[in-house]
């Protein structure tokens, strides 16, 4: 089963790229479960679980703002428009499980998945980038493995219980 969230994080980040692509381009054609469904249909037996990837990337697209805001401070020398597309995708997915997914996927599974598609698809330095990016996200945002022992379990940095 690994495997297929792995192959299935792939498919998101495809689709990811091309929809802020064309996103971007003002294509009036752009719907993301066309290309979601377009590049799931050559891997749809290998992957099994495909609800996966559609909710993966229907949660990471429509939070594109909140993650973005939320990186900001964590690369303060690099401004998220200045990150190349693949690794700007990359890094929101991976904020996203780190942040939202802790239940379903521990946070080091999370960092490690983004490392790994960014040794697949980004430039040759971006694997150490989206690793320091996010092991400062899991240091400074309060990520832990334990949830109860978590300080911060959003995007925005609340995850509306009180503090003891």
């Amino acid at each position: 089963m690994a495997s297929n969230r792995h192959l299935g994080r792939v498919i998101v980040l495809q689709s990811l790229y091309e929809y802020e692509l064309r996103t971007l381009a003002s294509d009036p054609e752009v719907d993301l479960d066309v290309i979601v469904a377009k590049n799931i249909e050559p891997y749809e037996k290998a992957l099994g679980d495909t609800e996966f990837v559609y909710n993966l990337a229907h949660k990471v697209s429509e939070n594109f703002a909140t993650l973005d805001e939320a990186l900001t401070p964590l690369a303060p020398e690099w401004p998220i428009s200045s990150i190349a597309a693949i690794d700007r995708n990359i890094l929101r997915m991976g904020l996203y499980e780190l942040s939202e997914c802790r239940d379903t996927i521990p946070p080091k599974v999370a960092i490690n998945e983004a490392v790994e598609l960014a040794k697949a698809f980004g430039s040759e330095n971006s694997s150490k980038f989206i690793n320091g990016v996010l092991g400062t996200a899991y240091k400074k945002l309060g990520i832990s493995e334990e949830k109860d022992e978590s300080q911060s379990n959003s995007v925005d940095g609340t995850d509306g219980k009180e503090k003891t």
